[in-house]
């Protein structure tokens, strides 16, 4: 999709999309997996593409992301990353296995945690560095999200701004969706064709893996009766959306017709 932009009284222009979409075949010419990304991000920030190499690792050793300090893998991929100068994880990357990994902010009906956590895009980095797949990636961030949380501020700012994760993770053969909420995911596997989300949850029944307690979440909330069918885009939504979210419906439905137009190009 298309960067957009809006200005603001008295300011320069704001970026104001934020996107990922995958097409794989045969939505694409050649036989080759196509991902990219977009991001809204402060005009101020300073973005770094960095390579870090593969490594190993001693027994005990910690890695300090952005906020916590976790332990380390046995074995960490090689990785390229785009990422804010200041914080430890990545907007995008992708690592020496062919995976690709992006992320985007959303709000859900699951409190916010300003703790100091993981934030989304330090899940980014952690799942490139110790996935070997876009499935192993996915179960990477799950297990770091249901251990440790997902929280702290994303920006280098004096106010927080602090929100959910929903992640784009592809290889070359199939790509996932994974949208969380608080310390509960749903995911999506894709295996051919195009998809693309931005600001908004967008999982509905269509589930092909999820946290072992999310339903019993939803019910013991009163956001889902248990019968029926079981959307986690509705269940989990807020019932009224942050202006970011809101804007971000217009900005998925037109990529999602981009890609539609483009089909095996």
């Amino acid at each position: 999709p298309a960067l957009t932009q809006f200005r603001m009284a008295g300011q320069a222009p704001v970026p104001s999309s934020c996107d990922c979409f995958v097409a794989l075949p045969p939505h694409t010419a050649s036989p080759a997996v196509i991902f990219g990304k977009n991001a809204d991000r402060p005009r101020h920030e300073v973005q770094e593409i960095v390579y870090v190499p593969a490594a190993t690792h001693r027994p005990g050793d910690k890695v300090q992301c952005t906020y916590l300090e976790i332990e380390q893998a046995e074995r960490t991929h090689a990785v390229v990353l785009s990422r804010p100068a200041w914080l430890w994880g990545a907007e995008m990357g992708a690592n020496d296995c062919g995976v690709c990994v992006g992320n985007e902010g959303v709000w859900t009906r699951e409190p916010l945690g300003e703790a100091e956590a993981l934030l989304g895009m330090d899940l980014v980095r952690l799942g490139l560095e110790r996935g070997g797949s876009a499935w192993e990636a996915l179960e990477v961030i799950t297990v770091l999200l249901e251990r440790y949380g997902q929280g702290g501020s994303c920006k280098e700012e004096p106010v927080p701004f602090v929100y959910h994760n929903t992640f784009l993770l592809a290889d070359r053969t199939e790509a996932w969706v994974l949208e969380t909420a608080g310390r509960y995911w749903a995911a999506q596997r894709i295996r051919e064709g195009s998809r693309n989300i931005s600001n908004q949850l967008s999982i509905g029944s269509d589930i092909t893996a999820e946290h072992p307690g999310l339903r019993e979440r939803a019910r013991s909330r009163g956001w889902w009766s248990g019968d029926g069918e079981f959307s986690f885009a509705e269940v989990f939504s807020l019932e009224k959306q942050p202006p970011r979210m809101e804007a971000a419906k217009a900005r998925f439905l037109a990529g999602k017709e981009l890609l539609r137009q483009h089909e095996g190009g």
